[in-house]
C-alpha cells in the first residue's frame, strides 16, 4: 500500500463502532490519523507489489457483488500497488489483517466501503477522505475484497528457463582481470528508479559502469572470491556481473519469479562460487542455481505450516539469505511462518533441509564477528532470533525495541561488555545492543539500549577499524531527522550522539533528501551515505572522512537517479559490519 498519512475530519460514532477490523476514533483536524501508529512504521508497511495485474486471472463468487471486467483491472492495480504489501497477495494477512472472502463477505460492501474510507488506528491508511482513492474506487474496492483473491501465476522450471540468458559464456569471459579498478574498494550502488546498479571506484569516486538490472534492486551480493557480483530487484530478475571484464557488465540474467528480495552465493570451503541461491516473495520459494551462469537448478517451495500456531499459510515469503561458514548450508529466513531454514547444498538432489522455528515475521539480519551465530530480525514480534550456524539450532530469542531493522547490524568491542551486536528500529528511536560473547554472564541479553534521533531507522553500520556507529533515519516524517544521521563515540557511548547534516552537505535542490544506508570502504576510514531524492530531482552519494567526520567528497552525476543501497565489494564478500 501506498503509505502517505493525511488528518480526518470528525467520524460518526456510529461509524467508528461499525469498524471491527481496528476501532477509528473520532479526530480533529490536529490529531492524527492512526492514533498509537506511527507515520514512520506506515511509510515503511505499504511496499507494491512488483506483479502485472493482468497476471492475476480475474475470479468471481456468486456471494460476492457483481464486478465487470473493467472493475477487476482497476481493483487488481489498487490492491498490487497499494494492499499486497501488507496483507498479502492472497489476502491471507502479513502485517496487516487477513481479508479473505469469509471474512470480506461477511461485514458486507457498506462497512467495508466505510474501512476503506476511514482507515483504521492499526496502520490503516484512510483511502477515501484522503483523497487516495475516488468514491467509485472506494465502492470497486469494497466489492472486490469480497471476491475470492486472484492468484498469480506460478513460477516454475520452464518458467525460469524462459527467461535465463547467458549473455557470455563462462569460457568466453576473461582468464584475467582485464581493468585497473581496485576491485576490493569498489561499491555496487543501487539506482532503485531506474532498474540499475552504478558501480563506483571507491578510490578515484569515478563511475566505472552503470549496469541495467531488475527493478528496484533490493541487495548486491559478491561471490565467494570477489569476481562475480549478483544483484537482484524486487521484480525477482537476478542479474550476474562480471567484475574482471574490462568495463564490468551482465554476463547472465534470470528471472525466479514475479517479487523477491534475497540473492547469495555458496562461501563454504570447496564449494566457493559454486551455487547461487535466490529466494521469492512470489511464488514463496527458493530457487539454487550455477554460480557462474544462473542456470536454475533446483527449485523449493516455503508455503508451510506457521510457528506457534501450527496453522498453514499459503504465502510464506523468503525475506533473507545467507550463507554459512560452518556447514555447506544456505540460511534461508521465511518471513510470515517465522521458520529459518539450514538449506544443505552439499548433494542438492537429496536436498536435506534443517528447519528452526524462530518467530515472525523474519526479516533481514547478520553474523556476529565470529560468523557462527546469525541474528536476524522478527519485525513485528519486536524480537531478535539467534541461530547458531554450527550446531543448526535456535540460541535465544531476544526482546528488543519496535520493529527491529538492523540490515545486516553492527559489531564491535564494547568497553564494558565485550563482543556486542547492534540493531535500529522502524518503530521506536531506540538501538539495541546485544552481548554476543556465548560465554558471559550477559550471552544475548540486551546490555545496552541507545537512544537514537527518532523512529524510521532502516541500517547502522560500524567497522573493525572504525571507532564510529553511525544510524540513519530516511523513514522519519520530519526533514530534521530524515536528512541527518546520528553518530555515536564506540568508545564513549555515554556521550550524546552527533548530529551530520549530510544532505546540507550534499547541496541539491528540492527533494525529500532523505539519508539512507552507511557503508564503509575496504580500509574502513571513509563513510558513504546516499542523500536520496525523487527520481525527477538530484540526488547524490556523500563521502566521510571517518576519522574527522567531514566530507571527502560529494559525488554527483546526472545518472545518479535515487540512489538506495551500497556495497562495497570486500566488505559484503567478507561479511564485515
Amino acid at each position: 500500500m501506498r503509505t502517505h498519512t493525511h488528518h480526518l475530519k470528525a467520524i460518526p460514532l456510529a461509524v467508528a463502532m461499525a469498524l471491527a477490523f481496528g476501532t477509528v476514533h473520532a479526530q480533529s483536524k490536529d490529531k492524527p490519523v492512526h492514533p498509537g501508529t506511527p507515520k514512520e512504521e506506515l511509510m515503511y508497511k505499504g511496499a507494491p507489489v512488483p506483479i502485472k495485474p493482468g497476471e492475476a486471472p480475474d475470479v468471481s463468487s456468486p456471494k460476492a457483488p457483481a464486478m465487470t471486467k473493467e472493475e477487476f483491472d482497476v481493483a487488481k492495480k489498487i490492491y498490487f500497488e497499494r494492499c499486497a504489501g501488507c496483507h498479502g497477495v492472497l489476502r491471507k494477512g502479513a502485517t496487516g489483517k487477513p481479508l479473505t472472502p469469509d471474512i470480506t463477505q461477511a461485514r458486507g460492501t457498506d462497512y467495508l466501503k466505510v474501512f476503506i474510507n476511514y482507515g483504521s488506528p492499526a496502520g490503516m491508511p484512510n483511502w477515501g477522505t484522503s483523497g487516495e482513492l475516488t468514491e467509485q474506487q472506494v465502492d470497486i474496492m469494497a466489492r472486490f475484497l469480497q471476491q475470492p483473491p486472484p492468484v498469480p501465476p506460478e513460477f516454475g522450471m520452464a518458467e525460469m528457463k524462459a527467461t535465463w540468458k547467458v549473455i557470455v559464456p563462462p569460457e568466453d569471459r576473461p582468464k584475467k582481470k582485464m581493468n585497473k579498478v581496485n576491485l576490493q574498494n569498489l561499491f555496487s550502488v543501487t539506482l532503485r528508479d531506474t532498474g540499475q546498479v552504478a558501480l563506483i571506484d571507491g578510490d578515484t569516486k569515478q563511475i566505472v559502469n552503470i549496469v541495467d538490472t531488475g527493478y528496484a534492486v533490493h541487495i548486491s551480493r559478491l561471490s565467494s572470491s570477489g569476481r562475480y557480483l549478483y544483484v537482484i530487484g524486487r521484480d525477482a530478475q537476478v542479474n550476474l556481473i562480471d567484475l574482471w571484464m574490462e568495463k564490468p557488465n551482465n554476463v547472465a540474467v534470470i528471472k525466479v519469479g514475479l517479487e523477491a528480495r534475497s540473492v547469495d552465493t555458496s562461501k563454504y570451503k570447496g564449494w566457493e562460487d559454486k551455487y547461487a541461491i535466490a529466494g521469492s516473495y512470489w511464488p514463496p520459494q527458493y530457487t539454487i542455481m550455477k554460480g557462474d551462469t544462473l542456470e536454475p537448478l533446483k527449485i523449493v517451495s516455503t508455503r508451510g505450516m506457521i510457528v506457534g500456531t501450527q496453522e498453514y499459510h499459503p504465502e510464506p515469503r523468503v525475506a533473507s539469505i545467507v550463507s554459512s561458514h560452518f556447514h555447506p548450508e544456505f540460511v534461508v529466513n521465511v518471513k510470515e511462518t517465522g521458520k529459518t531454514l539450514m538449506v544443505d547444498y552439499s548433494d542438492i538432489n537429496n536436498l536435506k533441509v534443517t528447519s528452526i522455528d524462530t518467530a515472525r515475521f523474519l526479516h533481514d539480519g547478520g553474523w556476529d564477528a565470529t560468523k557462527r551465530y546469525f541474528l536476524v530480525a522478527a519485525n513485528q514480534s519486536h524480537k531478535i532470533a539467534v541461530i547458531d550456524a554450527k550446531d543448526d539450532k535456535l540460541v535465544k530469542l531476544v526482546e528488543v525495541g519496535k520493529i527491529p531493522h538492523p540490515g545486516r547490524g553492527a559489531n564491535w568491542k564494547d568497553p564494558k561488555y565485550g563482543a556486542v551486536w547492534a540493531t535500529g528500529h522502524l518503530g521506536d528511536d531506540t538501538i539495541a545492543v546485544i552481548s554476543t560473547d556465548p560465554k558471559s554472564k550477559n550471552a544475548w541479553k540486551v546490555v545496552r539500549t541507545l537512544k537514537g534521533q527518532g523512529g524510521g531507522n532502516l541500517f547502522i553500520k560500524t567497522h573493525p577499524k572504525s571507532g564510529h556507529l553511525y544510524v540513519d533515519t530516511p523513514l522519519n516524517p520530519d526533514p530534521k531527522i530524515s536528512q541527518t544521521v546520528a553518530v555515536f563515540d564506540l568508545k564513549n557511548l555515554d556521550k550524546p550522539y552527533q548530529v551530520l547534516p549530510i544532505a546540507e552537505w550534499a547541496g541539491l535542490g528540492e527533494g525529500p533528501k532523505r539519508v539512507v544506508q552507511p557503508e564503509y570502504n575496504k580500509a574502513g576510514n571513509e563513510v558513504w551515505f546516499s542523500v536520496w531524492s525523487g527520481k525527477e530531482q538530484e540526488s547524490a552519494l556523500v563521502v566521510l572522512d571517518d576519522k574527522t567526520l567531514k566530507v571527502k567528497k560529494v559525488i554527483k552525476d546526472k545518472r545518479l537517479v535515487t540512489p538506495t543501497g551500497k556495497f562495497n565489494v570486500y566488505n559484503t564478500q567478507h561479511d564485515i559490519y
